[in-house]
């Protein structure tokens, strides 16, 4: 690692170590604990509910500290999944030293390590999401001989006491600064505490979403990330969804990730932006264009779009969300720039976009490189109430499935939808496309529909699916929307009663 990447990296374990947190060692976590004076330590994990756990450990010496670090510990499986019974439900967490962090909200120093679950027997607990993803990533990388990266949009609402001064204007929010933003500062600093939480942060905004009511103030705000491996992209938005829920805590703010806020006013998605490489070159980009490798792949999210829904929005209230001019899919195609579409390819740069740098500063020479390794493919579906890893994994396998269809370009070509697709002169071919699920109920039928590509090479175990089949069916929400059509006290209650599910 360069000297300069040491010293500008935020993440306080990798300046002190010099060196990549991918390489950290057990030896690493105990001479940066002993070295900082780190009092405690804590194991965090991620179950069912898609929220952070947490295991407490006081260190006591420094075989004490090389046990837990060596072994993990037990936890009771049947408190964390649904699928383990009471009667056998000893699990063991160990650590993976790559995501530590310095705790930034303790008082006494705290270093934090996401945890890995394994069975009795010391073997990878085969339905936890952490494995499965793992699984995933391990399959795509065999078979197609491509290294996948990712990377998150997180958008939430900070919910505060009615602010009037130089109020915005209704859902108008997009890129506001301060004061017309009145929470710039909050999401400032949970950016700062997630990029020394080891977070790859891209860069951070305000979103559309902005409204008042008699007593409340709502601002929409959204940080996103740079590409990375997909197990990391997925540790690094589950430990950001934590700090901003703290930070909201300490503000003394309500914070929430939740599909839909109330009716009218726009949603937050949780947009997920992918590429491939192919011995570190984007190989979504050829002679300038789209290649057929991408195309490949989006037309593979095409076909499991409205299964990847019993992953990506799993409550009642996201398909309040997934409705048209909203800037929210409805509708399986994709685009360019598309807003409208289910997967977007948004602007890239490509060799002599160095030309505007030299436009806009007439004193530096026009940059020659080549910038195409930045382009990415957005899924615009999934929300916060998304299970982060199992979304992660239905994606590769997605992917991984347009790249081995034989007609995968004929999809893609057929899909294809160059303009706003509510465009009055696009409604014969907006008759075409197939609509993406209305509800829970819908979206377990269309993974129902799908599961053998799920489960193909023993990624996603059948009890897995047929799990989350029947925990989606559990909402009962089949027609919901029809049946909350004009009902604003009703919707009110749901909204409330899954603003903090994920």
């Amino acid at each position: 690692m360069r000297d300069s990447e040491i010293a500008l990296n935020p993440n306080r374990l990798v300046r002190h170590l010099k060196k990549q947190a991918i390489d950290f060692t057990k030896a690493d976590i105990k001479r940066f604990i002993q070295e900082q004076d780190i009092e405690m330590l804590n194991f965090r994990y991620v179950a069912d509910d898609g929220k952070l756990k947490t295991l407490n450990f006081v260190i006591l010496s420094e075989e004490h500290l090389d046990t837990v670090l060596s072994t993990g510990e037990r936890v009771d499986g049947s408190s964390l999944f649904s699928f383990i019974e009471a009667g056998s439900s000893d699990l063991y967490i160990v650590p993976r030293y790559k995501t530590a962090f310095v705790n930034p909200f303790e008082e006494v120093p705290t270093l934090d390590i996401l945890c890995s679950f394994y069975t009795s027997e010391g073997l990878p607990l085969e339905s936890s999401p952490e494995y499965i993803l793992k699984k995933a990533c391990r399959n795509f990388k065999e078979k197609t001989g491509y290294t996948f990266k990712a990377m998150g949009e997180l958008e939430y609402y900070v919910q505060s006491e009615r602010i009037d001064e130089y109020p915005a204007i209704d859902q108008k929010g997009y890129h506001s600064s301060d004061p017309f933003a009145n929470w710039e500062h909050f999401r400032k600093e949970a950016m700062r505490l997630i990029a020394q939480s080891g977070g790859k942060i891209k860069y951070g905004h305000s979103e559309v979403g902005n409204f008042r009511t008699e007593t409340e103030y709502f601002e929409q705000q959204e940080i996103e990330f740079l590409p990375v491996s997909p197990d990391d992209a997925v540790d690094q938005m589950v430990v950001a969804k934590w700090i901003v829920r703290m930070l909201g805590k300490l503000y003394n703010v309500n914070v929430s990730f939740a599909p839909k806020i109330t009716v009218g006013k726009a949603g937050s998605g949780l947009h997920i932006h992918m590429l491939a490489e192919k011995d570190d070159k984007n190989i979504l980009i050829k002679n300038g264009k789209l290649s057929d490798e991408a195309k490949k792949m989006i037309a593979g999210l095409m076909d499991l779009a409205p299964a990847l829904t019993a992953f990506g929005n799993t409550i009642p209230t996201s398909y309040l969300r997934l409705v048209p001019h909203q800037e929210a899919p409805t509708y399986v195609c994709w685009g360019d720039r598309n807003r409208s579409a289910l997967v977007r390819v948004p602007l890239g740069w490509i060799k002599g976009g160095g030309a505007m740098i030299h436009d806009a500063n007439p004193t530096e020479p026009v940059d020659e490189r080549d910038f195409s390794s930045k382009q990415t493919f957005e899924f615009r579906v999934p929300d916060g109430s998304a299970d982060l890893y199992l979304l992660m994994a239905g994606l590769l396998i997605a992917c991984q499935h347009g790249l081995e269809m034989n007609n995968s370009l004929q999809i893609a070509d057929k899909l294809y939808a160059p303009i706003n697709i509510f465009d009055g002169s696009y409604k014969d071919k907006l008759k075409e496309l197939a609509e993406l699920p209305t509800s829970c109920h819908e979206s377990a039928d269309c993974l129902a529909e799908k599961r053998e590509i799920f489960e193909k090479n023993g990624i996603f175990p059948s009890g897995e699916i047929d799990s989350i089949i029947k925990h989606l069916k559990d909402f009962n929400d089949k027609d919901l929307s029809e049946r909350l059509f004009g009902k604003n006290d009703e919707i009110r209650k749901l909204v409330d009663k899954y603003i903090h599910w994920m």
